[in-house]
């Protein structure tokens, strides 16, 4: 699907934009839902030829007798946020995101967006996009739902290049699969990622990142059994037995993000020596 085409048909648009995201990624994909009135969702990139890429794919938008109504960002992260206020400037827009976005962007936000509020986008056929905060990746994650279309925004929980990253300074593995369990039992035709293509039968990809998360706490649990009173460095080898040694330096953050997972079930504990394994 090329840029500017609508997936469905009916008032979806995108637009890929270079950002600084995390390999293989490069790009990040923003999108125009509505008919008539259009939200546009993640003011992704920094960079100003990227920018005025962006600036001619909205005004094109609504150069055919559409309404750009509001820029919405799904949570705080660089390659989400980098033109949120210099677009907003630039197209004369308000800025929506949760509040525990908000409270991490210099950007004004003039709206806070609550889970379960209804965003109505007039047209022909009206769109009525539920926000749905979906934390986890970041605190302050939302998606967005049109069940009409079957159509989910999703940000960055998950993606069709590349991987999803659970840092445990700003995220939380346990409440990010409680969330991708609560995205599938949605039945959703079409998810729309933030990397990548957009994602036919999303409900099954929910379920294989949460089978992989589950999988990879079952290798993380094996290497505290083998080796107690261990860093997370120290584990990293036999639980990314499978992961080259080139991104353990991405991996050391996930591998930490299942280890604070484990200590809130009550699983392991940190003690003086490191993290060991707490069985009954």
């Amino acid at each position: 699907m090329t840029d500017g085409a609508a997936p469905l048909g009916t008032g979806l648009w995108r637009h890929a934009a270079r950002t600084p995201t995390l390999p293989p990624a490069t790009h990040t994909q923003s999108y125009a839902l509505g008919q008539r009135q259009l939200l546009l969702v993640e003011p992704s990139t920094p960079y100003e030829e990227e920018r005025r890429e962006w600036l001619a794919w909205a005004r094109g938008l609504a150069s055919e007798g559409r309404e750009l109504t509001a820029l919405l960002v799904t949570h705080h992260h660089p390659d989400h946020v980098g033109g949120a206020a210099f677009l907003a400037g630039e197209l004369g827009l308000p800025l929506w995101a949760h509040r525990l976005t908000a409270e991490r962007l210099s950007a004004e936000v003039t709206r806070h967006l609550e889970d379960g509020e209804e965003l109505l986008l007039a047209g022909p056929t009206p769109q009525r996009w539920r926000v749905l905060h979906t934390p986890g990746h970041a605190p302050g994650h939302l998606c967005l739902h049109e069940p009409e279309l079957g159509a989910l925004i999703v940000g960055d929980m998950v993606a069709s290049e590349g991987t999803i990253l659970i840092d445990p300074t700003d995220g939380d593995l346990q409440e990010y699969l409680a969330q991708l369990r609560r995205l599938e039992a949605l039945g959703a035709r079409i998810a729309l990622p933030a990397h990548g293509e957009p994602i036919r039968e999303p409900s099954a990809l929910f379920a294989r990142y949460v089978e992989h998360r589950l999988l990879r706490e079952q290798r993380v649990v094996e290497a505290l059994r083998q080796r107690p009173d261990a860093t997370p460095e120290a584990l990293l080898p036999s639980a990314y037995a499978d992961t080259p040694p080139a991104v353990w330096g991405l991996a050391v953050r996930s591998l930490e993000a299942h280890l604070l997972k484990l200590r809130a079930e009550g699983r392991a504990s940190l003690g003086q020596g490191g993290w060991r394994l707490e069985e009954t």
